[in-house]
């Protein structure tokens, strides 16, 4: 590899790393998303150009951030904007003469947090369409391209990208202020950040549609900002309990599929290869938020639940009963259809099949659940328990009929043939 290529493989590691806090830092002083992205792609390209010749700073994040603030210098003087706008951009960089990237990282490292936390919180306004929540934050603080984004979500580009647009263009046409709420309003906001971050992770761990059981790189970035998040709200069990669920699910990422690439369910899994340094991450989280009296809270219930597969060595050692309880805390948090349907699930596993079955054909009134494919998988399922086959494959059929995800509906036309 030659040193050039090495480079800018090594720029690009970086800007992943820093894209997030630089915007942040930039959004604080221009009150601008747009232009806060803008300059930070001119530091980036002022990078491009001078680090190949210079070498990698010793602070590449305060050297892109300073690259920044003078491009921002730059703009508000060519537009002859407030003498004040300058004023607040430019503080700092003249003081940083004698060592310019030790003076911008220490004050970078001050606002660091409360900037990246105002961005996140800002990303993921209630006032922006659900989908629009979660792209711009992979575009801001995940740092993922529009086409990436699109990628993930086999979407077209320019959806994504226009996606995009509006949402910074409402954000800015609301008026709305960069900062992080306090109070009820930061309750509620909190609530739609970890929404969006675990939306993210399940069309990762779990893809709606296309040819992909899984989209790992989607994974990735929920886990990465769920760690932020929980570096920056370290006092919200919440916060503990959704990294804790997101560890202890991906844990098992390596096992949920064949060297084909097919689904591997749950009790087929090879456990030996469970991500245990991670189990042990997830659990500690989860007694984090435990400790902080987080046990009324979706997300640590989840996680508990989650807990309790990760502990069994074998799927016979599974605490079913235990897990049939925690989905009953959770659907008088947070009542759901679903979520009584995983809870049949577990009934299922220590009471029998034919107890759950009455459960699972209760919820078939339900209109959420008119087309949703796991309701007719579980069902097919619990058939198959009960020997009444022929029944069975007609529900898999169905089930394979209603999923978008291709690996998802040759799985469940398999099993309609095995019923066969």
């Amino acid at each position: 590899m030659s040193d050039r290529t090495e480079t800018d493989r090594t720029i690009n590691m970086v800007w992943r790393a820093e894209q997030a806090r630089v915007i942040a830092g930039l959004t604080r002083m221009v009150r601008d998303i747009s232009l806060a992205e803008e300059l930070a792609q001119d530091a980036l390209m002022a990078a491009l150009r001078a680090w190949p010749e210079t070498g990698i700073p010793r602070n590449p994040g305060a050297w892109l951030m300073q690259a920044a603030k003078r491009k921002a210098i730059d703009y508000f003087r060519h537009r002859k904007m407030a003498a004040g706008k300058l004023a607040e951009i430019g503080r700092g960089i003249d003081e940083a003469a004698a060592d310019p990237e030790a003076a911008i990282h220490d004050r970078l490292d001050d606002d660091y947090g409360d900037d990246l936390l105002r961005l996140i919180f800002t990303s993921c306004h209630p006032i922006l369409p659900p989908e629009s929540r979660v792209a711009l934050t992979l575009r801001l603080i995940g740092g993922l391209t529009t086409e990436e984004i699109a990628r993930a979500f086999l979407a077209n580009d320019t959806a994504i990208g226009q996606r995009i647009v509006r949402a910074k263009r409402l954000i800015a046409d609301a008026g709305l202020p960069f900062e992080v709420p306090r109070g009820p309003d930061r309750d509620e906001r909190l609530a739609s950040v970890l929404g969006v971050l675990y939306l993210i992770f399940n069309e990762g761990y779990s893809a709606t549609s296309g040819e992909d059981w899984m989209r790992p790189q989607l994974c990735t970035e929920a886990l990465r900002m769920g760690r932020i998040l929980v570096g920056l709200i370290p006092e919200e069990p919440e916060v503990h309990g959704l990294l804790a669920l997101m560890e202890l699910q991906h844990s098992r990422v390596e096992a949920r599929v064949d060297a084909a690439g097919a689904p591997v369910l749950l009790p087929d899994q090879d456990r030996r290869l469970w991500d245990r340094a991670m189990i042990r991450s997830g659990l500690d989280g989860l007694a984090r938020a435990q400790s902080m009296g987080g046990m009324t809270g979706p997300y640590v219930l989840q996680a508990a639940i989650a807990a309790c597969h990760a502990r069994a060595e074998t799927p016979a050692d599974t605490d079913w009963r235990q897990i049939a309880t925690l989905y009953d805390l959770l659907n008088q948090i947070t009542p759901s259809p679903v979520i009584e349907l995983n809870r049949a699930v577990a009934i299922s596993m220590f009471q029998g099949p034919e107890a759950a079955l009455s459960l699972v054909d209760a919820l078939r009134a339900s209109p959420v659940m008119q087309n949703y494919h796991l309701l007719h998988g579980v069902r097919a399922d619990l058939l198959v328990k009960l020997g009444r086959h022929a029944e069975a494959a007609a529900e898999f059929r169905k089930a394979a009929g209603l999923t978008r995800n291709g690996r998802e509906r040759a799985l469940l036309l398999d099993r309609a043939a095995q019923c066969d």
